[in-house]
């Protein structure tokens, strides 16, 4: 038996967006603490790839794949997990991001297409919800598990420009706490849920709303940094302590908790 309450060997995780800059390193950091790592996506050869960058490493890793927006999809995608590993121990709801067409930026909101709305809501949060109930059901059956949804600063701070994804984030911050209770209450105390809330990272995503050409910082980066008490944004590797603690029996008494992750962004008033 580990004496170490952080060790994660043996256990199986899933990562829905896996493949992501946010997502592919947390399935990194899953991996170094020793869980066998299924990345979910939409894209085969994605997810595949990524898989053979972990199995480079040492690691045990699989390919699934699943749309998170697909509620038929999931189910399949969890039995062929559990045919090869037989369970599923964490769920990572990394999958998620904004939607172009739903930006704001500068302009009050009337023009934003309703379907742009629907869209950015349906991934951020539908893209959870869904995975959470297919794969938390396996965990329910098991007695065990810890599921992590990927909250935001723009769930409890209104962020400009980005309204349909506020919505949607400050949605994952009420579901996660709503599943937990549930699943505590009605499952039992060993399945947990739990969110990070990610301050300001670049991502392949955001890069150009945050990041000139020459590669200084836009105005919205500016105004960011300065809000950002550490004065930088952060490094995707800077998520990893806080998920692997959250995932592992270090954390075994935490449910329906949000963590912020943001370099005292959410602490700071401007002033």
């Amino acid at each position: 038996m580990t004496t170490n309450p952080f060790d994660l060997t043996g256990r199986v995780a899933v990562v829905t967006g896996g493949y992501g800059v946010l997502g592919g390193s947390m399935a990194d950091a899953l991996a170094a603490a020793g869980a066998r790592v299924a990345i979910l996506g939409r894209r085969r050869d994605q997810a595949q790839q990524k898989v053979d960058e972990l199995r480079a490493r040492g690691a045990d890793a699989v390919p699934l794949q699943g749309d998170v927006l697909d509620a038929a999809s999931l189910p399949a995608a969890r039995d062929e997990l559990l045919a090869q590993w037989g369970r599923v121990d964490i769920l990572v709801n990394a999958a998620g991001g904004n939607v172009q067409r739903a930006r704001t930026d500068g302009v009050p909101p009337f023009g934003m297409p309703f379907d742009a709305f629907e869209e950015v809501v349906r991934l951020n949060l539908h893209g959870s919800v869904y995975p959470s109930l297919v794969f938390g059901e396996a965990m329910a059956r098991q007695g065990k598990g810890s599921i992590i949804n990927i909250s935001s600063m723009a769930s409890t701070q209104a962020l400009s420009g980005v309204m349909g994804y506020s919505v949607a984030k400050a949605a994952i911050d009420n579901f996660t706490k709503w599943l937990a209770v549930d699943l505590a209450q009605k499952c039992g105390e060993g399945l947990r849920v739990n969110a990070i809330a990610p301050g300001f990272f670049i991502s392949t995503q955001n890069r150009a709303v945050l990041v000139n050409p020459d590669g200084t910082y836009t105005p919205r980066a500016q105004r960011v940094v300065a809000k950002t008490p550490m004065g930088r944004f952060g490094d995707a590797a800077e998520l990893n302590g806080a998920l692997v603690f959250l995932c592992s029996d270090a954390a075994s008494f935490i449910t329906g908790a949000v963590l912020p992750v943001d370099g005292g962004f959410s602490a700071f008033s401007g002033v």
